[in-house]
């Protein structure tokens, strides 16, 4: 993340900060702490694998960049973004360090574009199913330890992995610069033969403030969100 996107995302965290100490969210902070503390395992590992699989797509579209720069790993301290991650403990929505890439690398520029934009969010889908089934198989052991105090923390935790992973795959895909979203339907449509293509790009951190401060973004992700995890509870988890 560059330096001139830092200001308008600061401002994006402060904003939901204040939006949900009105809210109350933070009312009890003990619960909303141990809250958080269970779901970290779920933001490491939802972020790091999103930030990789972007890497190894490009990687084998034929760039050398993610490689070079040392992002084909799954190791957390190579893709966290600590504003993506503050954001994503705080408001509920969150991204890891840009994994760069070099197009100029690739056979079908438009095609392995639009691939590497998609294997983010198809990576925190694969991770939801993952854990889901991990969970369906919990519940159905009908084992003693699942039902006490330490069983309940591991059950939440998992619960915890299949959320965010879908909030983060539904977040990425809303069609705002620089989300992935936006990247997708680029190349499908091929936006970058119309002059005010870079204008919207350079505007997409101003354009997704708004979006968050005027919680436009809740109407975008509830839906997706619900839809989606109802079908993993109802499809796989039971």
């Amino acid at each position: 993340m560059n330096k001139q996107s830092l200001a308008p995302m600061a401002i994006v965290i402060a904003a939901m900060v204040v939006l949900n100490l009105l809210n109350g969210q933070f009312s009890d902070f003990g619960s909303w702490f141990i809250s958080e503390l269970l779901m970290l395992p779920g933001i490491v590992i939802g972020l790091s694998f999103h930030e990789f699989a972007h890497g190894a797509v490009s990687y084998a579209c034929g760039d050398p960049t993610p490689k070079l720069q040392g992002r084909l790993t799954i190791n957390p301290v190579k893709h966290m973004d600590i504003i993506g991650f503050v954001c994503l403990l705080f408001a509920g929505f969150g991204w890891g360090i840009p994994v760069q890439i070099d197009p100029r690398y690739y056979k079908h520029k438009r095609l392995d574009q639009m691939l590497v934009a998609f294997a983010g969010v198809a990576m925190n889908f694969l991770i939801a199913i993952l854990f889901s089934f991990i969970l369906h198989i919990i519940v159905h052991t009908n084992s003693a330890f699942f039902v006490s105090t330490a069983g309940s923390v591991i059950i939440q935790m998992l619960q915890y992995v299949v959320m965010i992973n879908v909030v983060l795959m539904i977040f990425n895909l809303i069609p705002v610069p620089p989300l992935d979203g936006f990247g997708i339907i680029t190349q499908i449509f091929n936006l970058e033969k119309y002059s005010w293509y870079w204008k919207v790009y350079d505007k997409g951190y101003l354009i997704l403030l708004v979006l968050v401060l005027f919680n436009i973004t809740s109407y975008i992700l509830n839906p997706g969100i619900s839809f989606i995890e109802n079908w993993l509870v109802t499809t796989i988890i039971y």
